[in-house]
């Protein structure tokens, strides 16, 4: 079952069959006693293939037969990998998990325990444990129930009767093998029993749907009969897989014990705030990882593996986590906390809109709450630049808000680490500090895409003297708003006016107020971005009303792709960039502590 042969799989049993230059899968018999089986062609030329088989002599030897079986998942397609929602957990964090296991439930755990992995694939986070009488592993595909019985044949510790097919989230418990079933329906016994599972990640969407470019998961979450049991009690959270192995196991084997693998989101996630609200069970040690680490892992964001202890009541509300890096070296703890009622960042910037007679002056778009949004907050003209908009409208009467809320979101780098942390409704104390205010004005200045192709570029912090231009600029609002000159309504009281205004009507709602004061680091930002504005008005035919995108664009140019270049050839250009890009960073750190002190984060 381990081997091919000229690229043919020689062995019938696997759930992936390989016939040339095809993968043949899901065979199954329906019916009408056809078979029917689904077909996955190499997309790549067989690259892939070849690459994970000029490791190997094909047949391998024996002695190499285990470890290709573990990693079978290597060679099953993406699709069917994202499908299934099953990701290979690495060596080093099942030993490791089991460790934790020792610390939380003694040396002699594996003695006095019971463990049943319900999400077993290939049996890999088994691997090290020892007492096999008392280990149980079930898995949806009978193929990998196969899989498990040959590598019993060749030594895996585990007994065939306790391996066996078993749907977790459709099929009833009188299913399970009969030692199980007096486990589970023991009391005492199930205080001794250990569900430890990696289990399947799949959810309605994910992020390609939501950018256009991919398909629904709806089926593969929301078919199964315990998301139509559960839904109304956890809500959206019940859309992903993960969260429906554990309600099940919250429920209906009450006082044992849950050793996990997820992501935070049942600790963080706005989405599983109604699931923590029935989840109520008492967190022990638990540690975080790289998500990276796991085979078929895209992103940066933490994974952890957290022990539950479902005797007892708790309302999860902090914790302290190990934190390990992709080498499994300890390099910290993470304070994780939840504030279940808290308002969020998005709910405080959504009360500066539709103020009185505001005047549009471009347009921030915005979705989600955490780290791992970021990306899809940026600041641009016009929401009908974008296909499916969600964000605010930017008006000269909300720009600080808009500012901060901007500066707040991106001063922090983004890390694997804090990608899941959320972004809330801050305390009132940025209201009394003037200097927080306008150092993210700043910051927020020299980091938009505002484009001059779009509209009337507002967005010019420098008059046309200090640059000098060419041409006058169409709009000076930027730099009045700097100068305290602030748009009041003398007339055009009704609506809302477009943000592409012209010059007279701004001299006709202005008056004059205190200027705003710039730090010093916020005054070496402005320095380092002037000295780029007036070199490229050095340039001919250069635009007056160009906005620092359009410069960048200037000198950086496009690749095929129509993506902006990184660099230019233009040396002076690169280092007027990179000292403004120096400024910026230190402006950032001077941000990023009053984004805890005034609750952003």
């Amino acid at each position: 079952m381990y081997y091919q042969k000229n690229d043919l799989t020689l062995k019938e049993k696997l759930f992936v069959l390989l016939r040339n230059n095809r993968y043949i899968l899901d065979r199954k018999i329906n019916d009408a006693g056809l078979t029917e089986q689904q077909i996955a062609e190499f997309t790549d030329g067989g690259i892939a293939h070849t690459q994970f088989w000029n490791r190997y002599a094909r047949p391998p030897k024996q002695k190499y037969w285990d470890i290709i079986l573990n990693r079978r998942d290597k060679i099953v397609p993406q699709d069917v990998r994202e499908r299934k929602g099953s990701y290979f957990t690495p060596p080093q964090w099942v030993e490791l998990s089991q460790e934790y296991l020792a610390a939380e439930l003694g040396e002699d755990w594996q003695e006095e325990y019971y463990i049943w992995d319900c999400a077993a694939g290939t049996g890999n986070l088994l691997a090290g444990l020892t007492n096999k009488y008392h280990i149980w592993a079930s898995t949806l595909d009978q193929a990998d129930v196969d899989v498990m019985h040959e590598r019993i044949a060749n030594g895996a510790n585990l007994l065939d009767s306790h391996v066996f097919q078993f749907d977790f989230l459709n099929d009833d418990f009188s299913k399970l093998p009969q030692p199980l079933q007096d486990i589970i329906n023991n009391e005492e016994k199930r205080k001794k029993l250990v569900i430890y599972i990696n289990p399947p990640y799949a959810e309605a969407a994910n992020k390609k749907t939501v950018t256009g470019h991919g398909e629904n998961k709806t089926n593969v979450a929301v078919q199964n009969l315990m998301y139509k049991k559960y839904l109304p009690s956890i809500g959206i959270a019940g859309r992903e897989l993960f969260a429906q192995f554990f309600i099940r196991i919250y429920h209906e084997i009450p006082s044992s014990v849950l050793a996990e693998f997820s992501t935070l989101k049942i600790l963080q996630a706005p989405n599983f705030r109604d699931f923590r609200k029935i989840f109520r069970a008492k967190l022990g040690r638990n540690f975080i990882v790289p998500a990276s680490t796991f085979d078929n892992v895209k992103g940066k964001f933490p994974i952890g593996f957290f022990i539950w202890h479902l005797d007892q009541q708790d309302s999860f509300k902090e914790t302290t986590s190990n934190v390990y890096n992709e080498n499994a070296d300890f390099i910290g703890k993470k304070f994780i906390c939840v504030k279940n009622d808290a308002k969020s960042i998005n709910d405080w910037i959504i009360s500066t809109r539709n103020r009185q007679n505001e005047m549009k002056i471009g347009y921030m778009s915005a979705k989600g709450n955490d780290f791992q949004n970021n990306n899809y907050n940026f600041i641009i003209n016009n929401k009908s630049q974008l296909p499916h908009p969600r964000g605010t409208w930017i008006t000269d009467q909300n720009l600080k808000e808009i500012a901060i809320y901007f500066a707040v979101r991106h001063c922090i780098e983004a890390t694997w680490l804090n990608d899941r942390e959320q972004f809330l409704y801050p305390n009132d104390g940025w209201k009394q500090d003037p200097e927080f205010q306008t150092d993210c004005l700043i910051y927020t200045l020299f980091n938009n895409n505002i484009q001059s192709e779009y509209g009337t570029n507002h967005w010019i912090p420098f008059t046309e003297q200090e640059v000098d231009a060419k041409e006058e600029f169409k709009s000076h609002f930027m730099k009045n708003y700097l100068k305290g000159i602030s748009s009041q309504p003398q007339k055009y009281t009704q609506g809302v006016l477009d943000f592409d205004v012209t010059e007279q009507c701004l001299k006709e709602r202005v008056s004059t107020s205190t200027p705003l004061f710039l730090s010093s680091e916020a005054q070496q930002v402005m320095d380092a971005g002037r000295k780029i504005w007036k070199y490229y008005h050095s340039q001919p035919e250069a635009n007056p009303d160009a906005a620092l995108y359009d410069i960048r664009l200037h000198f950086q140019g496009r690749n095929t792709k129509g993506i902006m270049n990184n660099s230019s050839p233009d040396t002076h250009y690169m280092k007027l960039i990179a000292s403004l890009r120096e400024q910026l960073k230190v402006l950032a750190g001077k941000i990023e502590p009053k984004v805890y002190e005034y609750g952003f984060l």
